[in-house]
């Protein structure tokens, strides 16, 4: 087990789902690098009422999980592609919703894999559920 991992997302509302993604993602190796959408980018892909937690506070709960080594907090597609290209990660995991799509950065790192997202967990039904009781 060596190399770098990368791993980006908006990490909203933390669940066991981030969680089992993050375990995963270290799993494959010796350093796991979590790339986050800024507050900005977070409302241009999830509408004006997200984020719910901002930037500094989502960053300082990754941070605090045992499997992540470093947080960088990117704005815009450029600047993840960047990102990606300085770790130049030995592997890139991603969500299973990508696997036809592209993946900003995946040029950057030697294996890209799919992540399958955990049926009954999604920060965007969390808070629904939340806000219709």
């Amino acid at each position: 087990m060596a190399g770098n991992v990368f791993v980006n997302g908006t990490f909203d509302v933390l669940h066991p789902g981030h969680i089992e993604l993050l375990k995963f993602a270290r799993s494959l190796g010796s350093r796991l690098f979590v790339g986050l959408d800024n507050d900005e980018r977070v409302t241009e892909l999830k509408g004006k009422d997200r984020p719910i937690n901002n930037a500094g506070d989502r960053r300082a709960m990754l941070e605090a999980i045992r499997w992540v080594d470093e947080v960088m907090i990117f704005s815009s597609d450029d600047q993840l592609d960047s990102l990606v290209k300085i770790i130049r990660p030995k592997h890139m995991v991603v969500g299973s919703d990508y696997k036809d799509k592209f993946v900003i950065g995946s040029r950057w790192a030697k294996q890209l894999h799919f992540f399958d997202r955990i049926d009954g967990y999604s920060s965007t039904e969390i808070i629904q559920r939340i806000t219709s009781r």
